[in-house]
């Protein structure tokens, strides 16, 4: 079945057109103006959120673009959570470029029937990492300082694994910047990050149900191990040089910490820290002081990448 198209493409615009404008909020101060665009790519339009700093601020020229992709489990989630919008604003305050992934969800785990008609079409593996590739090749173009890419949990799964077919087959990125991800196909396993969640969504956070939601993505046992889908476990050489922002208490810490050695391992140039005391999806909660340090950690290395 093909892609049931954007809303958006019913207005008739051309692609990646200026579609509308707004003024953002973050914590209820005056933000940059985002601007919305669509990409056009071989399974349909994609819809991107552009964040730009305000011209006043003077900036590293040229800089990165950072292409940025929500999480939610795969299945949950829009460019209208704070995990999006206001990372994306507060990070353009700090003059960074940023744009916002709108990329298809996977179904509802066990209700695949659900939503299969609606505006915004359903897809598992690999529509949400080819939407991010869709977006790489249109925003390229249009980044004289290159383009890195990024995401938060299952938006980080994404990331990485666009980004290592990035480094197979184009386009180049510059580095990728991960906040609390998880990369493998089966969750591994620690005691000691166990103890240190405690009972913090015990349920679902779990082994049990974070394995379920990675089935529930990919769909079948051969996606499962396919290294686009679940790039942990496999060969990373060749992967860009990456910023990891993890959170503490985090069951999916595992496989961040896991995902970070294999990068290592492969050569990879690595920078990784570790939130004390934080939970998983502090970028959710914008007043948050983790919040706070995972953007001036973001901005800082973005503009100083080469």
């Amino acid at each position: 079945m093909g892609r049931v198209r954007h809303p958006l493409a019913a207005l008739r615009i051309p692609l990646n057109a200026r579609v509308d404008s707004v003024v953002a909020s973050v914590n209820g101060e005056s933000s940059p103006r985002y601007v919305e665009s669509l990409a056009g790519g071989p399974d349909g339009a994609v819809r991107l959120r552009w964040y730009r700093p305000e011209a006043s601020q003077e900036l590293p020229a040229p800089s990165p673009t950072l292409v940025w992709a929500h999480g939610g489990g795969f299945f949950a989630g829009g460019i209208h959570q704070p995990e999006a919008h206001d990372v994306a604003a507060a990070l353009a305050d700090k003059g960074v470029t940023v744009v916002s992934v709108d990329y298809q969800l996977a179904p509802l785990p066990g209700l695949d029937w659900a939503l299969r008609g609606g505006a915004r079409p359903r897809a598992r593996f690999p529509g949400p990492m080819e939407d991010l590739l869709t977006v790489l090749r249109n925003v390229g173009g249009k980044s004289a300082g290159g383009v890195i890419l990024g995401g938060a949990s299952a938006g980080a799964c994404l990331a990485a694994a666009a980004a290592l077919r990035s480094a197979e087959m184009g386009p180049n990125l510059t580095g990728v910047v991960l906040a609390y991800g998880f990369f493998h196909a089966v969750h591994p396993r620690s005691d000691e990050i166990r103890r240190r969640v405690g009972d913090h969504r015990r349920l679902t956070h779990s082994r049990w149900v974070l394995n379920a939601v990675n089935r529930n993505y990919a769909g079948s046992a051969s996606a499962l191990t396919d290294r686009f889908a679940f790039p942990g476990g496999h060969d990373l050489q060749g992967f860009p040089p990456t910023l990891m922002v993890n959170a503490d208490r985090d069951a999916m810490r595992a496989s961040g910490d896991q995902f970070a050695a294999e990068l290592l391992a492969a050569g990879v140039e690595v920078e990784r820290h570790v939130l004390p005391e934080s939970r998983h999806a502090f970028l959710n909660r914008p007043r948050l002081t983790e919040f706070t340090t995972a953007i001036d950690l973001m901005a800082s290395w973005c503009l100083s990448t080469p």
